[in-house]
């Protein structure tokens, strides 16, 4: 006879537990202790076992006959309810480990150790502190249930804050951990795929640089007379010569240098395109950093942090060294210096592209190409880093600057 709601209310406890029948092999066990609880005995493969549903009054008779037929379905198809319930509870757990953060992080640690392909440091540094601003919002969800307007909320606070451009990269990264979470099969689509387009565009800036000869020349006169630190202005004499990044400089270490050779050697893991790249020195780069080397050498970075030698010296150092020079960040930067190298040395009309390129590091998609530039141009950029630092002493000097474009390479 099945059960009925007032027969379960009125059930009381006695001695020992009793089993009250619903049907189709579900009972309600009473306990000695007064505990309702709802079980179905079922069979799977001729073994006899049995499934708790749960406790009533939590689930109540109809949920109780709900979940009886869904077993029941089960057994049909040939599984076993209790081998499920434990792989979604199971499912359940992975799932809630599975948040943002959780997969960010992952997602972090991943592009850190990826080899040549993988983050250089400052890129790591930036991107999670970026990914970061994303988790304040929506770290702690399960990736699963992540839904476009969550991320969108998200981000939305970021541009809220005017930081349009932050927003826009938190945005990239974002998209990047969820394709990552369904590469890894813990994700069936990237919520952030419908959002392009919903944030507002910012205005692209560059970095403010030098490049008219003239004022070339007072600037490197000012640098000249800088009355800083005594590395700081090293670093700022050296840095016109080498135009290389402004991380790629600060992260230098002497264990990357041939001073007698003029070679500087830039592993790839600091490297913005995570390809070495090698630096000709010319006989003023030598020198200057001859200067440095006997105060910070043999060892260790090049540029050290004034509080450590075990870090290098703040990305903040030579911006504020051209600050207190008098030059605003519209004027010049510390990243300026390769916008200068690079304008210079084009309008010079001395030097084939392909050589400028390869000085300035930059990236070419054409590997086979990149490959052949790399070994084709190496002789012209050492010809090309002399007389650059020739043409930069010239300029120091306030000599006349006679605008004469030769087309033929050096």
């Amino acid at each position: 006879m099945a059960l009925t709601d007032v027969a379960i209310r009125n059930a009381k406890p006695g001695a020992k537990a009793i089993k009250l029948a619903d049907g189709g092999g579900m009972f309600l066990l009473v306990t000695p202790a007064g505990g309702k609880l709802w079980r179905l005995k079922y069979r799977v493969d001729g073994r006899e076992k049995l499934l708790a549903i749960g406790a009533y009054p939590e689930i109540g008779l109809g949920e109780a006959r709900r979940r009886r037929e869904e077993a029941r379905e089960l057994i049909a198809f040939g599984k076993d309810p209790s081998r499920e319930k434990q792989r979604d509870k199971v499912r359940a757990r992975l799932k809630a480990a599975d948040t943002f953060k959780a997969i960010c992080d992952e997602y972090c640690e991943k592009r850190r150790r990826d080899g040549v392909k993988g983050w250089a440091p400052a890129t790591a540094t930036r991107s999670e502190y970026l990914l970061s601003l994303v988790c304040g919002s929506i770290g702690k969800l399960p990736i699963g249930e992540i839904e476009p307007a969550d991320v969108l909320t998200a981000i939305r606070r970021i541009e809220g804050k005017g930081k349009l451009e932050s927003a826009r990269r938190s945005l990239q990264l974002a998209g990047s951990v969820f394709r990552y979470a369904v590469a890894t099969a813990r994700l069936a689509s990237a919520p952030t795929r419908d959002l392009r387009g919903a944030l507002t565009a910012p205005t692209v800036t560059h970095y403010g640089a030098i490049t008219d000869a003239r004022k070339v020349g007072q600037l490197l006169r000012a640098i000249d007379d800088y009355d800083g630190s005594g590395i700081t202005k090293l670093a700022l004499q050296i840095a016109p010569h080498v135009f290389v990044r402004p991380g790629e400089l600060r992260h230098a270490e002497w264990s990357e240098f041939d001073l007698d050779g003029a070679l500087w050697i830039i592993p790839a893991g600091k490297m913005k395109m995570r390809k070495a790249h090698q630096v000709p020195l010319s006989r003023q780069a030598v020198d200057l950093f001859r200067e440095v080397q006997a105060v910070t050498g043999p060892a260790g970075f090049v540029f050290p942090s004034v509080r450590t030698r075990a870090r290098p010296m703040s990305e903040n150092t030579i911006n504020a060294g051209l600050r207190r020079l008098g030059y605003t960040s519209d004027e010049m930067t510390a990243h300026g210096f390769r916008a200068m190298a690079s304008t210079l040395l084009n309008e010079c009309g001395k030097w084939h592209p392909d050589a400028i390129e390869r000085a300035l590091a930059h990236g070419d998609d054409d590997k086979v190409r990149a490959a052949y530039h790399r070994g084709a141009h190496w002789k012209e950029r050492v010809k090309m880093a002399q007389w650059w630092s020739d043409h930069l002493d010239t300029l120091r000097r306030g000599a006349e600057v006679v605008p004469i474009r030769d087309q033929g390479a050096a």
